[in-house]
């Protein structure tokens, strides 16, 4: 069963692990990637990646790309999300700490944030245009 705006919205801000899709060229299949991923609801999806990444120079040409994110165990529950890049910028200490905060422990933050390139990163904004979710516990 598909999930209402509300629960859908809810369930793409947990932290979760992302797979990021873009368009890989022609006579290929998509590039699929993990990565960690910021929303609010309402607003952007926002990653960061290393702007010289095959991933970040696909996105920059297809200037979209998608997201799934899911739960493995029940209810098993996903949603995907896909949209134009509405903007890609040098990233922040803002950025880098925001996103990273939402995946490592607090002991472990300071420590990757400061051992990070925070030159080397990009940061993608996303504006969700196309939703498909499913909470597939529903349907027992």
């Amino acid at each position: 069963m598909s999930l209402s705006v509300a629960a859908r919205e809810e369930f793409l801000a947990e932290a979760h692990i992302a797979s990021l899709a873009v368009e890989a060229g022609e006579g290929r299949g998509p590039l699929t990637v993990p990565v960690w991923y910021d929303y609010v609801p309402g607003g952007d999806v926002r990653f960061l990646t290393d702007g010289e990444s095959v991933k970040a120079k696909l996105i920059a040409k297809a200037g979209r790309f998608s997201l799934l994110v899911q739960r493995g165990s029940p209810t098993y529950r996903y949603v995907s999300v896909e949209g134009p890049i509405v903007l890609s910028s040098p990233s922040t200490l803002e950025d880098l700490t925001r996103i990273s905060a939402r995946y490592l422990p607090p002991d472990a933050l300071t420590g990757y944030v400061h051992g990070s390139d925070l030159h080397a990163l990009v940061t993608f904004r996303m504006r969700p245009e196309r939703w498909l979710s499913a909470d597939l516990g529903a349907l027992a």
